[in-house]
Order: structure tokens, then C-alpha cells, then sequence
């Protein structure tokens, strides 16, 4: 770590790198459409996250990082996306790796952060990886879509499943950490939303991934990670599957704040062409703004009240009850539909030239629908499962 480093994290405070966040909106507005013409988000703004400290917020101190809680990290994610939401949504995925990273064995820590503690992790978790083992590991190959912000990023967080054994028969899920040597990018971003997340897929042929560059789905559900920091910092001991969905749904609710500030700077002057009423003085038009801030309300509370209680279990060193557990994960996987309804009433209610695709409005309310298709936001498999557990069924989700 540089002398540079050591000191952005000494003075480094929770509202200092928010207040960062909220002065980015301005910037991240004015180059929201240069992200989506250009298929990812720039290098420019990336290196001015890179400036404000935003990677490091759950960063271990032992690399240069600030060890914040969670709040804070989705505090910056949903500010972002005030201004941009394929900004909020690689910032959520990438920066949410370096927390991830501190469950991995301290060597695959070292071999990614020993020169250079700036260095990004990309992801693509689907388990499709063709996974052999061999002494020492795995030889490993497969091609993986959706890999967020892999542009700028060094390494990547990759899914395969162990084959079973005589020893271990269950099917053995883990992430595969490989370096940007070992994979390459391949450009197949053409969507309708989301656009500027340049989530694009990785491909990798026949690379050797030692085991203590491996992590198991199991050690995350059950709390048994191999990182040394998940053993002593309370950060680290908050279970993946809670921490990790958060990081794709949370960018929705800023983004449907974006949607409110946009709907307001046109409701509130629009005059309708045809019998000269105003739109500010529709009384579905106010009632749309009102549902939809209270529900942005809502689902911020919502989401630092589970965070609370994750950290406060963490911090008594107890684990989560597993049906908190299970609820939270549906909590989750409910936000983005609940945005993308109240976001599309805005757009409804704002007339003809919100369909226009320079209108703000319409690439907050695309880009809420496109993060909605991501499976970790599929309210109704985690849905099903909570509402089954409540009737006296078993789960049948361990990513909890």
C-alpha cells in the first residue's frame, strides 16, 4: 500500500465518501448517455470512483480498504444510480468482490491486491464452469454471460460445480478466481437496458485454478470461509447470500429515485398541448410521484433495518436465524419489481414525450426493468420459498 493509500484510508469517513456519491450525481447524469452508446460505463468515471475511495468501502484494512458497514457502501450504490444506474449496478457488483475476496484463503488475497490494492474483481457466478480436478487444484473451462463491469477489472469471479465423489457425493458449488491472463472478453452487450454495464461474457480455455483460489457455496451459507479477516472482523461474517443480492437489487431503488427527479422536473412545468391542464394539478399524477417516493422510503428503510440486524448478530457473534435469513432474501429479490411498478406509472403519467429515448425518465424505467431479469431478483422463486417455509415446508435455497 502507498503512502497515498494509507492516507485516503486514514482520513476516509462514512458521510465523507457518501457526500462523494451525492456530488457525483451531476457528472454521472451528464455522461449516462456516453455509458449507453458506448456499451459500458467510461474509463473516466471509473477512475473517479477509483479517486473518491468508493471501491475501498468494504475493502479489508489489511489492503488498503475502509472496513465500513454495509450501509454505507449501499448508501454510495444508490446515490449513484441517482445519476446513472449501469454505474451504480458495476459499482454494486464490483465493489460488493472485494468484500467476497476477504473469504477466500489470505494467498488468493495476496495474489490479487500484493502490488496493487486498486485492483477489481469482475463475476460471472452461473455454474457452468467445466471443472477436472488435479494436483492442486482444478483444471478448469467454460464460457459464463452477464460478467458486469469486466472491462475494468483484473480478475474475475467465475461458477463450477466440484464433480462429486466416492468421499464428498454432494454437488460441491464454488467461485473460481481467475486472473485476466487466463480469460478473455467477449463483446455480446447489445440490450434494451442496462446498457452501460457492458456485461459481457468471459471465456476461459483448459487454466490451472489452484484450490485456495476457490470458494465454497457451502463455507458462505454455513460461515466456515477461510479468510482470516471472516474469522475476527464482524464485516466478514455476514453470510454471502445475504450481502451479495443486496448489491443487485439496491441500484433499483436509487435508480427509482433518479425516475422521481426526473418525473418532477417535467411533471411540475408540463402543460398538456391539447387543453392546456396542468400536470402538476392531475390528481393521478400526484398521487403516481407520491406512491412512488414513499415506496423509495420504504425500501430504504427496509434495507438498513436487515443490515442492522446482520451486523448486530455479527457483532454478538451469533449467526441469523435462518428464517430471517430466508425472509431477507426474499425482502431482496422484491425490490426491483416493486420499483419497476411505481417507475412505470411516472412514465405513463408523463405523456407523450417521455417515450422519446432522450427523456431521462425512460432509461431509468429500462434500466430498472433489465436489472429486474437478473435471477438473484426473481421475487417469485424466494418468494415461494419463504411463504413455503412459513406454511411448515423445508427451504430449498441455501444461498441465504
Amino acid at each position: 500500500m502507498t503512502v497515498q493509500e494509507t492516507a485516503l484510508t486514514s482520513n476516509m469517513t462514512p458521510e465523507l465518501v457518501i457526500q462523494r456519491a451525492r456530488d457525483m450525481i451531476p457528472y454521472l447524469q451528464e455522461q449516462a448517455s456516453k455509458a449507453q452508446a458506448e456499451r459500458k460505463v467510461p474509463e473516466e468515471t471509473v477512475a473517479k470512483m477509483h479517486d473518491a475511495g468508493f471501491f475501498r468501502v468494504l475493502q479489508p484494512k489489511r489492503w488498503g480498504g475502509y472496513e465500513m458497514d454495509p450501509q454505507v457502501f449501499f448508501e454510495v450504490q444508490m446515490a449513484l444510480a441517482e445519476g446513472c444506474m449501469s454505474t451504480a449496478w458495476i459499482y454494486g457488483v464490483i465493489a460488493v468482490h472485494n468484500w467476497q475476496i476477504a473469504l477466500f484463503d489470505l494467498k488468493a488475497q495476496q495474489d490479487i491486491w500484493k502490488d496493487d490494492t486498486s485492483v477489481l474483481i469482475a463475476s460471472s457466478y452461473m455454474p457452468v464452469g467445466k471443472v477436472e480436478p488435479v494436483e492442486g487444484g482444478f483444471k478448469f473451462s467454460g464460457r459464463w454471460a452477464f460478467s458486469s463491469g469486466c472491462d475494468h477489472c483484473d480478475w474475475v469471479f467465475l461458477g463450477g460445480v466440484v464433480p462429486p465423489t466416492a468421499d464428498n457425493p454432494a454437488p460441491d458449488y464454488r467461485t473460481f478466481l481467475v486472473p485476466r491472463s487466463d480469460f478473455k472478453i467477449v463483446d455480446t452487450w447489445h440490450t434494451f437496458g442496462l446498457q452501460g454495464t457492458g456485461s459481457n461474457d468471459i471465456v476461459v480455455e483448459d487454466a490451472f485454478v489452484p484450490d485456495y483460489r476457490t470458494h465454497r457455496s457451502l463455507d458462505g451459507f454455513h460461515g466456515t470461509n477461510p479468510g482470516i479477516d471472516s474469522k475476527t472482523v464482524p464485516l466478514y461474517q455476514i453470510p454471502f447470500g445475504q450481502l451479495f443480492p443486496r448489491a443487485v437489487s439496491g441500484s433499483t431503488i436509487g435508480a427509482t429515485q433518479g425516475a422521481i427527479n426526473a418525473y418532477r422536473d417535467v411533471a411540475s412545468k408540463r402543460v398538456g398541448t391539447n387543453d392546456g391542464s396542468k400536470t402538476a394539478e392531475d390528481p393521478n399524477a400526484q398521487m403516481a410521484v407520491a406512491r412512488a417516493q414513499a415506496l423509495v422510503d420504504q425500501l430504504k428503510m427496509k434495507l438498513f433495518s436487515n443490515m442492522d440486524q446482520l451486523m448486530s448478530d455479527a457483532r454478538q457473534g451469533q449467526a441469523t436465524d435462518m428464517t430471517t435469513r430466508i425472509q431477507y432474501r426474499y425482502e431482496s429479490a422484491a425490490v426491483p419489481e416493486a420499483c419497476l411498478e411505481v417507475a412505470l406509472e411516472l412514465q405513463k403519467m408523463c405523456g407523450g414525450r417521455a417515450i422519446f429515448t432522450s427523456s431521462p425518465l425512460q432509461r431509468f424505467v429500462l434500466d430498472i426493468l433489465a436489472g429486474r431479469a437478473h435471477v438473484a431478483n426473481n421475487p417469485y422463486k424466494f418468494g415461494t420459498n419463504y411463504g413455503g417455509v412459513q406454511l411448515g415446508l423445508e427451504s430449498n435455497d441455501i444461498f441465504l
